[in-house]
């Protein structure tokens, strides 16, 4: 997988009438226990499944769980041979396992454009965030594990910002504070979740704005360097090298950053998202 950040900057982001309850909620367990123990057996086994295809260890591949059909989803990117994911199959067994195949490779979109500039690498701006009358912006986390200091031209010449935090992997989002009071950073946006089947659009500094669809939620990618990260927005929403870290919107819905995927925007791919609510709640930050 690539997560998407960029290439190289080459020109070009929850007692009195107690007996009577109680004798009422025994009743009801009672009658109801046959069926919960059937569905808490049914949540074991594909929480195990869920497991067994972490620790089998194979790169390339994003899963998440269905609870409707009671199986774990496994997306494997071009790089996923047969064989890994015979291995993959009798690690957890057919019952709960289902395959996909998404062409190219998954990892972070690495590439040298507005845009973001640090380290001799490009990414894009997420949303901009306040707190305490203080200005930044959100971007990817494996951007931000790149670079303390981010500019707007590729010459790396012009000053944007600072970056003040960034975690990745596990998570992929940072916290760049604006150098200047007086950089534009307009709002707009407001934080919120996103749903499968939603319709969204992608913007990016590579590709620019693309739309496609949420097709599932709490995926976790293992890219093919072998980083992992939990808690992904699965979309087919086209994304390149240089989008990391853009933002992933519904109108003014803020929902997500741009992490990583594969494919291109000529065939198309499958690409993952940081959800903004969790970037937002980690830095204690708002969208404005």
């Amino acid at each position: 997988m690539r997560t998407m950040r960029t290439t190289p900057t080459t020109p070009s982001r929850v007692r009195g009438r107690v007996f009577a309850v109680t004798v009422a909620l025994a009743a009801a367990t009672a009658l109801a226990a046959p069926g919960a123990g059937a569905a808490t057996s049914a949540a074991d086994a594909l929480a195990q499944a869920n497991s067994a295809v972490e620790q089998a260890g194979v790169n390339g591949i994003a899963w998440h769980t269905d609870q409707a059909t009671g199986q774990v989803v496994v997306t494997a990117d071009s790089s996923v041979t047969p064989a890994a994911l015979a291995e993959l199959s009798r690690a957890v067994g057919t019952k709960h396992l289902k395959i996909e195949r998404t062409a190219g490779t998954f990892n972070p979109l690495l590439s040298a454009g507005a845009a973001i500039y640090g380290g001799g690498y490009r990414c894009s701006l997420g949303f901009n965030v306040v707190k305490g009358g203080t200005y930044y912006f959100l971007t990817a986390g494996h951007c931000g594990n790149i670079a303390s200091t981010w500019y707007s031209n590729s010459a790396q010449s012009s000053v944007v910002g600072s970056t003040v935090s960034s975690s990745f992997p596990g998570t992929d989002y940072a916290l760049v504070q604006y150098s200047s009071a007086s950089a534009s950073h307009p709002g707009g946006y407001s934080a919120a979740s996103a749903y499968v089947g939603e319709s969204v659009k992608r913007t990016g500094s590579t590709t620019g704005t693309h739309s496609g669809t949420v097709t599932a939620l709490n995926s976790t990618v293992r890219y093919s360097d072998g980083s992992t990260v939990r808690g992904l927005i699965q979309t087919n929403v086209c994304a390149e090298g240089g989008d990391s870290g853009g933002p992933l919107y519904d109108g003014t819905k803020a929902i997500g950053l741009t992490s990583g995927g594969s494919g291109d925007c000529t065939s198309g791919g499958t690409t993952f998202f940081q959800p903004v609510t969790a970037a937002a709640a980690a830095y204690g930050v708002s969208l404005y």
